[in-house]
């Protein structure tokens, strides 16, 4: 597992189901699939959107073209229940869309892990869904705007987005 991620077993307590989940954004914003992938089982299971793969190398592509194309990336994650070896949490981040002429847009979703006895990842589901910031994606509006990734989790997310 990488240095840089905490050793937090199941089962999960409130806490240390929201200092996983914190965890899991700080190596999430460096935007390394290198570094991300260190969380995952060999043959982690994972769900985006409408991609299912599974295994390093499968979750490592998938992440250099995920961050090819969503540039200037943050992210925050909010854990909202837990269970044994399970966390479900909501997110949101902000990109510029690398294939929509560098529109912002953000992305709300939710996600469900499942870690094995060691606290390593073995599958991850996650459904988001982006809209664009701003008028036509000028990203007039947005959150996280100038902030550090280790600064988003002070930002008061609107009502009505949580």
């Amino acid at each position: 597992m990488a240095a840089n991620i905490p050793r937090i077993v199941p089962p999960f307590t409130q806490a240390t189901a929201r200092q996983k989940s914190k965890a899991v954004q700080a190596l999430w914003n460096t935007r390394d699939p290198q570094k991300v992938v260190q969380g995952s089982t060999p043959n982690s299971v994972w769900r985006n959107r409408t991609h299912f793969f599974s295994g390093h190398k499968s979750i490592i592509e998938f992440l250099q073209q995920k961050w090819a194309r969503e540039q200037s990336y943050i992210l925050r994650k909010e854990p909202f229940t837990f269970r044994d070896n399970k966390i479900a949490l909501q997110f949101w981040y902000e990109y510029q869309d690398a294939q929509d002429a560098m529109k912002w847009k953000r992305c709300y979703g939710i996600e469900h892990w499942t870690f094995d006895p060691e606290g390593i990842l073995e599958k991850r589901m996650m459904s988001g869904n982006d809209v664009l910031i701003g008028e036509d994606g000028n990203g007039k509006g947005r959150w996280f705007e100038g902030l550090n990734p280790d600064e988003v989790d002070g930002v008061v997310i609107p009502e009505g987005h949580c």
